[in-house]
């Protein structure tokens, strides 16, 4: 199993490291374009929901980005040092009262977009596993 992890500090500028570090993915690990839009978007809306909700846009926290790769599987963790949140109880962004707001639709997107959607730590960690097969 490969590993690679990163630590940016929890500024906005930061999410073009993070895509970066996913484009150095796709190629290192030869991965397909499918793949790689879901991964893109999935985890640049996990690791910006980490800057702006979890650690508050505050640059001494960090966001972590944490790689594992198998033969069968691409697992992302992000992890911010924030409060966490209640992810048992989010709006639904399809409903009519929602479908006008700009924000709440990373977690849906997530959820769409990964085969698999963890929470861990109170919120705090987000687990995002795609399928290679």
């Amino acid at each position: 199993m490969d590993t690679i992890n990163i630590q940016i500090p929890s500024l906005a500028d930061n999410l073009r490291i993070v895509e970066s570090f996913i484009d150095n993915v796709k190629e290192k690990f030869r991965l397909d374009d499918d793949i790689y839009g879901n991964i893109m978007i999935s985890v640049t809306e996990s690791v910006n929901n980490a800057i702006q909700h979890g650690n508050k846009l505050d640059k001494s926290k960090n966001v972590s980005v944490t790689l594992n790769l198998n033969e069968s599987e691409v697992r992302f963790t992000i992890q911010d040092q924030g409060k966490g949140f209640d992810f048992h109880n989010l709006p639904d962004p399809t409903a009519p009262d929602n479908i006008e707001k700009l924000g709440g639709r990373g977690i849906f997107l997530m959820k769409n977009l990964a085969d698999e959607v963890h929470f861990e730590d109170d919120g705090r960690m987000v687990i995002l596993v795609f399928y290679l097969s």
